[in-house]
């Protein structure tokens, strides 16, 4: 299995705050938010890794190449104008087999992950399992709603009555791209309107409980992300 890092965001909230490195370079606890996803992704024992960074940013195809030796990476520098965007800019590196996506916004225990791709494999029908938790401190979070069997049947404020939102990181099957067509037509934004998108158009999306996680897009998350890692990742 691949790994895909989405890491071409340019951090607006975060250089409004006074904060003007590259978002995945910005540090928690003296470790770059970059670390975090590639701690996971080597702890659940995955060697490739396609990263997508935008046009401006600089250091972090030479940061992850120095501290992780052991992983193998393909590097695309473009800046895109949604996360969407930048998940099918990455499609041609990531085969016809199911991948994992992370953003590099968010922070949590390194197991996480590994934890979560054995519950996602267990998924044969699956098109997508999207990680999911109950912590909320974001200003805009994805809400997400379940049946008992986990399928997910809504997004959004139509789902913000469950508690649960996305944790940041998912499991796609490459036969999503076939809608890279249609969504680009529709004129979406964002990843999680491709999400909307692929629910209406039938395709079996299941959301996996996760452990916490902690989403860094404005100078406050900051402090909440280095006060969560110094608890062991525990509160």
């Amino acid at each position: 299995m691949k790994a895909a890092i989405l890491a071409a965001g340019l951090g607006e909230r975060l250089r409004d705050g006074g904060i003007h490195e590259p978002k995945p370079l910005v540090r928690i606890c003296d470790r770059p938010l970059i670390d975090y996803a590639l701690g996971a992704v080597a702890a659940a024992g995955l060697n490739d890794v396609a990263c997508i960074v935008n046009d401006l940013s600089s250091g972090i195809e030479d940061h992850c190449r120095r501290e992780w030796p052991d992983l193998r990476f393909e590097f695309v520098r473009r800046t895109t104008p949604s996360s969407m965007e930048s998940l099918f800019t990455l499609a041609p590196l990531l085969g016809t087999e199911p991948f994992v996506l992370l953003t590099v916004d968010a922070v949590f225990a390194p197991a996480l992950v590994r934890d979560f791709l054995a519950a996602a494999a267990r998924r044969l029908d699956a098109d997508g399992v999207l990680a999911v938790n109950r912590f909320v401190d974001d200003e805009k979070p994805l809400w997400v709603r379940m049946a008992a069997n986990r399928r997910i049947t809504a997004f959004g404020p139509a789902a913000r009555d469950s508690g649960w939102v996305t944790a940041g990181y998912y499991v796609l099957d490459p036969a999503i791209f076939t809608e890279i067509t249609a969504a680009r037509a529709a004129q979406y934004q964002a990843l999680r309107a491709f999400f909307a998108h692929l629910l209406e158009r039938g395709y079996g999306l299941y959301a996996e409980p996760v452990g916490k996680s902690v989403d860094v897009d404005r100078v406050e998350d900051i402090g909440t992300a280095e006060a969560f890692v110094r608890s062991g990742f525990t509160e």
